[in-house]
């Protein structure tokens, strides 16, 4: 499916380009993959005006600080080509608000300015809006404006074209403009300064349904209006969830529709894999079984070696004599008592005290 940005492309390619002011010749009216208003006749080329014609319906107090400044006044006012003012647009823009950052005077407004949005001691106008009037004093074609809306270069040249919609065209005509653009993700940055990043759709649905931009008020949309492009969008939500269910919904009948017999194929091949890892985990626990048994023999073995060596060194040391009860070799009752202590392991204190005392004894 084409978008609106491709197919405004196409409604530049086949509208072809003009000397002066006339068109060489027009787009296809039934042409479906261009959004209606956006195509080009020798008829519809130039572009209605709404509201103030003189001012192009911007605050009083911007459109004063724009026609006093010094980039408007010395430098803009000898750049009257379309095609210079979207290169300055594309070199100089890097937002869309009506003041420059940090210029702006708000305090101590008293009176009948304290506290009304859009008015005020004014700072040092933006580029942005400075350019935005002197495209206004243009008068843009509608094929001038098509372009910028779709131009691929500039989120900021795309961003000035949907604000000379919202500022200058009808209101009647504010969906038709801006609808086929409610799904671009292309992103831009309308703060000075940055830090509010959005994507083109969501500066669209802002233009449309609010009023304040950036400390400047856009012009009010009769209240007739603004109740069909409320309603619109709340048919284009519900078209999305309907369109979204039959989604699902065809992919549950694609998955019902699968042929049975590869569905019994896939259920074997789930079986064998179950049944070989299954296998899998028997051979490991025979392996980790005998690994068990084989630890357990050689300790085995060693604890005996090591008790037949203790065995023959306590008979070579108790003349060979053994218990009657048991296999112990022979010790004596302290020895026993206190076989943990190793110096009673070789030769028992309590019998060397009995032979030094009967050698005492003896006559000397």
């Amino acid at each position: 499916m084409m978008s609106a940005a491709d197919g405004g492309a196409a409604a530049l390619l086949t509208a072809g380009l003009v000397t002066g002011s006339e068109v060489m010749y027009e787009d296809d009216m039934t042409d479906n993959t261009i959004p209606d208003i956006q195509k080009i006749t020798k008829k519809n080329n130039i572009l209605p005006l709404w509201g103030n014609t003189q001012s192009m319906n911007l605050n009083a107090l911007v459109l004063e600080n724009i026609i006093q400044c010094t980039y408007y006044k010395n430098y803009l006012s000898e750049t009257t080509g379309f095609q210079q003012l979207t290169e300055e647009i594309y070199y100089n823009v890097k937002h869309l608000e009506p003041w420059e950052r940090g210029t702006r005077k708000t305090q101590g407004m008293t009176g009948m300015c304290g506290g009304v949005r859009g008015v005020g001691a004014g700072g040092v106008v933006s580029t942005a809006f400075c350019l935005l009037y002197k495209l206004f004093t243009t008068r843009l074609t509608r094929k001038q404006l098509v372009s910028m809306i779709n131009n691929r270069d500039s989120p900021y040249i795309r961003g000035i074209g949907f604000m000379y919609i919202r500022f200058c065209q009808p209101p009647t005509d504010l969906w038709a403009w801006m609808e086929p653009y409610l799904d671009d993700d292309e992103q831009i940055d309308p703060r000075s300064g940055g830090g509010d990043i959005m994507t083109m759709s969501q500066v669209v649905k802002m233009m449309l349904t609010k009023l304040d931009w950036y400390g400047t008020l856009f012009p009010r949309i009769p209240v007739p209006i603004q109740k069909d492009i409320e309603q619109k969008f709340r048919d284009r939500i519900r078209e999305e969830l309907v369109r979204a269910d039959r989604d699902r919904e065809r992919e549950r009948r694609r998955t019902k529709s699968r042929s049975p017999v590869r569905e019994r194929e896939r259920d074997r091949e789930r079986e064998r894999d179950r049944d070989r890892e299954r296998e899998r985990d028997r051979e490991r626990e025979r392996d980790r079984d005998r690994d068990r048994d084989r630890d357990r023999r050689r300790d085995t073995r060693v604890e005996s070696k090591s008790e037949k060596s203790s065995l023959a060194s306590s008979n070579t040391l108790t003349g060979g004599r053994v218990r009657k009860h048991g296999g112990h070799h022979y010790k004596c009752h302290h020895h026993l008592r206190h076989h943990h202590c190793r110096k009673h392991k070789t030769k028992c204190p309590s019998k060397a005290k009995r032979e030094h005392e009967q050698h005492d004894r003896r006559p000397s």
